[in-house]
């Protein structure tokens, strides 16, 4: 039985969330054009950079992927095709432990570069905090419920695939079922929640850049340099600290 509480956290809020999530990309392109970036810190530290950024980029690339396969493509999908339960669980655990583990590293040195380096921690913004924390909070339930349920087996099993992503495809169907949230385990609904809360605060904060790409930088004209020379119309540069030759006085007579 569907509760007036399910249909709030599992009907309204995520409706809520997903409205933020479009029309505040809508408002702050409009807006906020200059501000659309990633408000990149690479000048004032490099070296945990080079390690930190990859790490997380690629690995968050992996998260992703998984959770499309995870909660967008239906059960029956993947049987037809003749991939059994017992390889995509295995599929699923095995690489997104290896996602999962670079993301948390790689989150894990970003901050910790935040923190410790002047420079950076100066240029933090009171969203890019919010940002760090909920990417930490739905990065760690998400660990939680593969090492838990998939690994530990704790709590008993649970195929999410019956229910968190039946319901997850039915917010893009208008066919929501709050039923199945409600009897998904703690772990699965703090991190839907906590997800969803990320997307509400996403417009406004630096992983706008997500949906930016260079695309035209490869139809971009060249840039064309040229060097000083003395032809006719040119003017030689100031010679600065380049040395004088001496001169001998010359004799009046």
């Amino acid at each position: 039985m569907t509760t007036t509480t399910d249909t709030v956290l599992w009907v309204v809020v995520p409706y809520v969330c997903l409205a933020f999530f479009v029309l505040g990309h809508v408002w702050r392109y409009r807006y906020d054009k200059f501000g659309w970036t990633t408000r990149s810190s690479q000048l004032y530290e490099s070296r945990l950079l080079r390690w930190a950024s990859p790490m997380f980029h690629f690995g968050i690339l992996a998260v992703f992927l998984g959770h499309v396969m995870g909660l967008g493509i239906p059960k029956s999908w993947t049987e037809a095709v003749g991939m059994s339960a017992e390889l995509y669980h295995f599929l699923a655990v095995s690489i997104g432990a290896v996602a999962g583990v670079c993301t948390v590293l790689g989150l894990a040195l970003l901050i910790y570069r935040r923190r410790t380096v002047g420079p950076v921690f100066r240029a933090t913004t009171r969203m890019d905090k919010v940002m760090y924390l909920m990417l930490a909070v739905v990065i760690f339930l998400g660990m939680w419920n593969t090492i838990a349920g998939s690994i530990l087996n704790l709590g008993g099993h649970y195929d999410y695939r019956d229910g968190v992503s039946v319901w997850f495809r039915g917010i893009f169907r208008f066919d929501l079922h709050p039923e199945l949230m409600a009897d998904a385990p703690i772990g699965f609904q703090l991190h839907g929640m906590s997800a969803m809360l990320l997307f509400a605060v996403w417009p406004f904060t630096r992983l706008v850049h997500v949906f930016s790409a260079p695309v035209g930088y490869m139809w971009r004209p060249y840039v064309v340099y040229r060097s000083r020379s003395d032809r006719l119309g040119s003017r030689q540069g100031r010679p600065g600290w380049d040395r004088v030759e001496r001169q001998e006085p010359t004799r009046r007579r």
